[in-house]
Formats: C-alpha cells, structure tokens, sequence
C-alpha cells in the first residue's frame, strides 16, 4: 500500500471533466484507489463519489493505492493531479 500528499494544481480544481479524467485514469488499474480530503475518503474510480469531495485548486489530499500496480498507478494519478 501506498500513501500520499498531493496538492491539485488543475486551475478549476476538481470539478466534472477533472474528475472525469482522473476517474479515467484510476480505472486504467486493478489496484484499490483511494482519494481522501478532510474527513472523507472516497473511491477514486467513482465519479460521484470524488464529486461529493469539492476539491479545489491548492487543496491538498491523500492518495492511496493498494494493489499490483500501485506504484505506477500513484504515479500516473500524481502526474495528473500536479498538471497545470
């Protein structure tokens, strides 16, 4: 299992097409992913339920990616999110 801090550096933040892309992105893996702000953690392969989190840009969350392909995973999930 890994976890990480990532700060969103997507201009709009997390809204529709953001986290339609990045739900995307975490689909692409068998690994379990994770997304958590505040007190909330949420599957990052479920489009309403990242939209439930309202992300905005410079927020910082924690990523968390459990499975055979965690690491690349994480580090394509990372590489999406710190984008501008």
């Amino acid at each position: 299992m890994i976890t990480k801090q990532i700060t969103i550096k997507i201009p709009t933040g997390l809204e529709a097409r953001p986290i339609a892309l990045l739900v995307q992105v975490a689909s692409q893996y068998e690994s379990s992913i994770y997304v958590e702000s505040e007190e909330k953690k949420v599957n990052a392969k479920s489009i309403m339920g990242m939209m439930s989190l309202a992300i905005a840009a410079g927020e910082t969350v924690t990523v968390i990616a459990d499975g055979t392909d965690e690491e690349t995973a994480m580090e394509n999930i990372e590489k999406y999110l710190s984008s501008k």
